[in-house]
Protein backbone atom coordinates (compact mmCIF):
# COMPACT_ATOMS: atom_id res chain seq x y z
CA UNK A 1 0.00 0.00 0.00
CA UNK A 2 1.27 3.42 -0.89
CA UNK A 3 1.41 5.88 1.97
CA UNK A 4 0.65 8.60 -0.55
CA UNK A 5 -2.81 7.13 -1.15
CA UNK A 6 -3.47 7.17 2.56
CA UNK A 7 -2.55 10.86 2.72
CA UNK A 8 -4.90 11.57 -0.20
CA UNK A 9 -7.77 10.36 1.98
CA UNK A 10 -6.90 12.82 4.77
CA UNK A 11 -8.79 15.80 3.24
CA UNK A 12 -11.90 13.65 2.93
CA UNK A 13 -11.81 12.62 6.58
CA UNK A 14 -10.93 16.14 7.70
CA UNK A 15 -13.97 17.47 5.82
CA UNK A 16 -16.17 14.85 7.48
CA UNK A 17 -14.65 15.80 10.85
CA UNK A 18 -15.46 19.47 10.26
CA UNK A 19 -19.03 18.56 9.23
CA UNK A 20 -19.35 16.46 12.37
CA UNK A 21 -18.09 19.21 14.64
CA UNK A 22 -19.91 22.10 12.97
CA UNK A 23 -23.29 20.64 12.07
CA UNK A 24 -24.00 17.11 13.25
CA UNK A 25 -23.24 17.83 16.91
CA UNK A 26 -25.70 20.73 16.78
CA UNK A 27 -28.59 18.50 15.71
CA UNK A 28 -30.65 17.17 18.59
CA UNK A 29 -31.71 13.77 17.37
CA UNK A 30 -33.67 11.50 19.68
CA UNK A 31 -31.94 8.53 21.32
CA UNK A 32 -28.36 9.70 21.01
CA UNK A 33 -27.92 10.77 17.40
CA UNK A 34 -25.14 9.82 15.01
CA UNK A 35 -21.38 10.02 14.82
CA UNK A 36 -20.73 10.77 11.15
CA UNK A 37 -16.95 10.32 11.34
CA UNK A 38 -17.35 6.88 12.90
CA UNK A 39 -19.80 5.82 10.20
CA UNK A 40 -17.61 7.08 7.34
CA UNK A 41 -14.50 5.45 8.84
CA UNK A 42 -16.26 2.08 9.14
CA UNK A 43 -17.67 2.26 5.61
CA UNK A 44 -14.20 3.18 4.33
CA UNK A 45 -12.73 0.24 6.24
CA UNK A 46 -15.37 -2.15 4.87
CA UNK A 47 -14.25 -1.23 1.36
CA UNK A 48 -10.53 -1.57 2.17
CA UNK A 49 -7.86 -4.10 3.03
CA UNK A 50 -7.19 -4.73 6.75
CA UNK A 51 -4.02 -2.62 6.66
CA UNK A 52 -5.83 0.37 5.20
CA UNK A 53 -8.65 -0.26 7.65
CA UNK A 54 -6.26 -0.05 10.61
CA UNK A 55 -4.66 3.15 9.24
CA UNK A 56 -8.12 4.60 8.67
CA UNK A 57 -9.04 3.77 12.26
CA UNK A 58 -5.86 5.44 13.48
CA UNK A 59 -6.50 8.66 11.57
CA UNK A 60 -10.22 8.84 12.36
CA UNK A 61 -9.53 7.94 16.00
CA UNK A 62 -7.05 10.78 16.36
CA UNK A 63 -9.60 13.18 14.93
CA UNK A 64 -12.28 11.91 17.32
CA UNK A 65 -9.87 12.24 20.26
CA UNK A 66 -9.25 15.93 19.54
CA UNK A 67 -12.98 16.56 19.20
CA UNK A 68 -14.52 18.87 21.77
CA UNK A 69 -17.33 16.38 22.34
CA UNK A 70 -15.06 13.42 23.10
CA UNK A 71 -15.50 12.41 26.75
CA UNK A 72 -12.51 10.10 27.06
CA UNK A 73 -8.78 10.58 27.45
CA UNK A 74 -6.50 11.11 24.47
CA UNK A 75 -5.98 7.86 22.60
CA UNK A 76 -9.20 6.23 23.78
CA UNK A 77 -11.06 6.56 20.48
CA UNK A 78 -7.86 5.86 18.56
CA UNK A 79 -7.48 2.46 20.18
CA UNK A 80 -11.15 1.61 19.68
CA UNK A 81 -11.20 2.67 16.03
CA UNK A 82 -7.99 0.88 15.10
CA UNK A 83 -9.50 -2.38 16.36
CA UNK A 84 -12.98 -1.71 14.94
CA UNK A 85 -11.83 -0.63 11.47
CA UNK A 86 -9.35 -3.49 11.24
CA UNK A 87 -12.05 -5.98 12.24
CA UNK A 88 -14.57 -4.60 9.74
CA UNK A 89 -11.95 -4.60 6.96
CA UNK A 90 -10.87 -8.12 7.88
CA UNK A 91 -14.45 -9.40 7.76
CA UNK A 92 -15.04 -7.87 4.33
CA UNK A 93 -11.61 -8.53 2.80
CA UNK A 94 -11.49 -11.19 0.12
CA UNK A 95 -15.23 -11.75 0.04
CA UNK A 96 -16.77 -9.94 -2.89
CA UNK A 97 -20.23 -10.96 -1.69
CA UNK A 98 -19.82 -8.58 1.24
CA UNK A 99 -18.14 -5.75 -0.68
CA UNK A 100 -20.44 -6.03 -3.67
CA UNK A 101 -23.68 -5.84 -1.72
CA UNK A 102 -24.49 -2.45 -0.16
CA UNK A 103 -26.89 -4.03 2.35
CA UNK A 104 -24.04 -6.09 3.77
CA UNK A 105 -21.86 -2.99 4.12
CA UNK A 106 -24.68 -1.11 5.88
CA UNK A 107 -25.18 -4.09 8.20
CA UNK A 108 -21.43 -4.32 8.94
CA UNK A 109 -21.27 -0.59 9.57
CA UNK A 110 -24.25 -0.63 11.92
CA UNK A 111 -22.89 -3.57 13.89
CA UNK A 112 -19.45 -1.94 13.89
CA UNK A 113 -20.77 1.34 15.29
CA UNK A 114 -22.59 -0.41 18.14
CA UNK A 115 -19.58 -2.64 18.84
CA UNK A 116 -17.15 0.31 18.78
CA UNK A 117 -19.32 2.32 21.15
CA UNK A 118 -19.68 -0.69 23.46
CA UNK A 119 -15.91 -1.21 23.54
CA UNK A 120 -15.46 2.53 24.15
CA UNK A 121 -17.92 2.26 27.04
CA UNK A 122 -16.19 -0.77 28.57
CA UNK A 123 -12.73 0.78 28.27
CA UNK A 124 -14.12 4.00 29.74
CA UNK A 125 -15.45 2.11 32.74
CA UNK A 126 -12.04 0.51 33.18
CA UNK A 127 -10.47 3.99 33.11
CA UNK A 128 -12.88 5.27 35.76
CA UNK A 129 -15.35 7.28 33.70
CA UNK A 130 -18.97 7.57 34.74
CA UNK A 131 -21.36 6.05 32.23
CA UNK A 132 -24.86 6.68 33.54
CA UNK A 133 -27.69 4.23 33.96
CA UNK A 134 -28.02 0.98 32.06
CA UNK A 135 -31.32 2.16 30.58
CA UNK A 136 -29.73 5.34 29.21
CA UNK A 137 -26.75 3.44 27.78
CA UNK A 138 -29.01 0.92 26.02
CA UNK A 139 -31.19 3.75 24.67
CA UNK A 140 -28.15 5.55 23.24
CA UNK A 141 -26.76 2.33 21.69
CA UNK A 142 -30.13 1.47 20.13
CA UNK A 143 -30.57 5.02 18.87
CA UNK A 144 -27.08 5.03 17.43
CA UNK A 145 -27.78 1.76 15.61
CA UNK A 146 -31.04 3.19 14.27
CA UNK A 147 -29.50 6.44 13.00
CA UNK A 148 -26.51 4.58 11.53
CA UNK A 149 -28.83 2.24 9.64
CA UNK A 150 -30.72 5.29 8.32
CA UNK A 151 -27.72 7.41 7.29
CA UNK A 152 -25.34 4.69 6.02
CA UNK A 153 -27.18 3.94 2.76
CA UNK A 154 -27.36 7.66 2.04
CA UNK A 155 -23.61 8.23 2.29
CA UNK A 156 -22.40 4.83 1.08
CA UNK A 157 -22.33 5.79 -2.59
CA UNK A 158 -20.38 8.98 -1.91
CA UNK A 159 -17.81 7.22 0.29
CA UNK A 160 -17.52 4.41 -2.25
CA UNK A 161 -16.94 6.95 -5.03
CA UNK A 162 -14.09 8.69 -3.17
CA UNK A 163 -12.62 5.35 -2.10
CA UNK A 164 -12.60 4.19 -5.73
CA UNK A 165 -10.89 7.40 -6.84
CA UNK A 166 -8.10 6.96 -4.31
CA UNK A 167 -7.61 3.20 -4.22
CA UNK A 168 -8.83 2.07 -7.64
CA UNK A 169 -11.94 0.58 -9.16
CA UNK A 170 -11.65 -2.81 -7.45
CA UNK A 171 -13.72 -1.67 -4.46
CA UNK A 172 -16.34 0.30 -6.42
CA UNK A 173 -19.96 -0.48 -5.59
Amino acid sequence: MSLRRFFFSFPIFFTVFLLQEAFVTQMRLPAGGINLLLVVALIWAALSTPEIGALTGFGAGLMMDVSQTSPGPMGHWTLVLIVACYAIAFLGYGDDNIRGNPINIVFLTTIGVVAAQTVFLILGMMLGQEIGSVKQVLLVLAGSAFWTAIISPLILKVVSYFHAIIFGERSHI
